[in-house]
């Protein structure tokens, strides 16, 4: 590949998060969607025509395409570790959806091959580019509201049985890892974690409040989190709501508190609260709105820093180690929720 030539991709999953990633494509130069996979030909096809490129229904086709240099995998999350394993190995760089993969020990798996390919490894957790989340990250780091005290995280959503039945292989230990947490509240628990820092201890419990019937893993989950600095966490997410809310985050610092809702960021001083920042519009060509603003709108956002990386050779800062932070976390939760302890 020459300076002036396309990066060239490939997306692998054409289900339900497959056109953030495909629009996004679309709108970075220098980028250029070659190929779309997925093992109903009938849905590959239909993508392809979509977004005029290639079809397959067989990801290894991709391993000896010299065209193809990054592949985004929007797989069930039990295929992620295999197929990233041989892309990787193949000399692609890889952009994976969330979890690295189904269960803790595959994910470690995977991140070890990445530490001895020359290609990069990177998780797509959006809401980090949100920006609020950004705005965040500079007050912490700033130090501008003093010593952070405490944080939490709330997570309202809504999944019916139809939700799992349509897919099945959501809902299924063996297949998605687990439900709530390591599906939609992931996200959640990456940014109470990115911006606290390490986590020294989780306590807390999953259970299925609403669809225990219909699945095999939890639909609600609570836990404490004890951070290395003395920061004190707490976390809550349930699919059991009937409408998706926009995730709650709060941070008690010396000199105020932080509270984003409704995806704005307010600032409370003195019992008078501002505020600080709101998201800025994220649209397509055809002026709709990119993603669901309930779970951040920022996938283009990632994208675009992903192939900035790999364009200049620098490390994408979300890589298999930033995302095993996040599966640890729930691994540990679910352990504590057996055993009754933390971990």
């Amino acid at each position: 590949m020459t300076m002036q030539e396309p990066i060239g991709a490939a997306i692998i999953g054409c289900g339900a998060i497959f056109p953030l990633h495909a629009e996004a494509l679309q709108q970075l130069d220098g980028v250029k969607l070659k190929m779309v996979v997925d093992r109903d030909p009938a849905k590959a096809e239909q993508a392809a025509a979509t977004f005029s490129c290639e079809a397959a229904s067989d990801y290894l086709s991709l391993l000896e395409r010299d065209d193809i240099q990054v592949v985004h995998l929007c797989t069930p999350h039990h295929l992620h570790a295999e197929m990233a394993t041989q892309l990787l190995r193949a000399g692609k760089h890889v952009l994976t959806e969330k979890p690295l993969a189904h269960a803790l020990q595959a994910a470690e798996n995977l991140v070890a091959e990445a530490r001895r390919s020359e290609a990069q490894l990177g998780v797509v957790f959006q809401n980090r580019y949100n920006a609020s989340s950004q705005k965040i990250r500079e007050f912490l780091e700033s130090n501008t509201l003093g010593r952070l005290i405490c944080l939490k995280g709330i997570v309202t959503w809504q999944r019916d049985e139809a939700y799992y039945t349509d897919s099945p292989w959501r809902g299924r230990w063996s297949t998605e890892g687990g439900g709530v947490l390591i599906n939609q509240a992931i996200h959640t628990l990456d940014l109470l974690q990115w911006f606290g820092g390490e986590v020294l201890s989780i306590q807390g419990s999953v259970t299925a409040d609403a669809l225990g019937d219909v699945i095999e893993v939890e639909d609600t989950a609570h836990a404490r989190l004890l951070f290395a600095n003395g920061v004190r966490g707490l976390f809550y997410a349930t699919n059991a709501y009937l409408t998706n809310s926009p995730v709650e985050l709060e941070l008690v610092f010396e000199g105020g508190t932080l509270r984003q809702r409704d995806d704005c960021l307010y600032l409370t001083q003195g019992g008078r609260e501002s505020l600080v920042c709101e998201p800025p519009a994220n649209l397509n060509d055809s002026g709709q709105i990119i993603g669901k603003s309930y779970w951040g709108s920022s996938h283009r956002l990632l994208i675009a820093d992903f192939y900035d990386r790999v364009r200049t050779g620098t490390r994408f800062a979300i890589d298999g180690e930033e995302g095993l932070k996040s599966l640890r976390l729930i691994t540990e939760l679910y352990q504590s929720s057996r055993t009754r302890k933390s971990r």
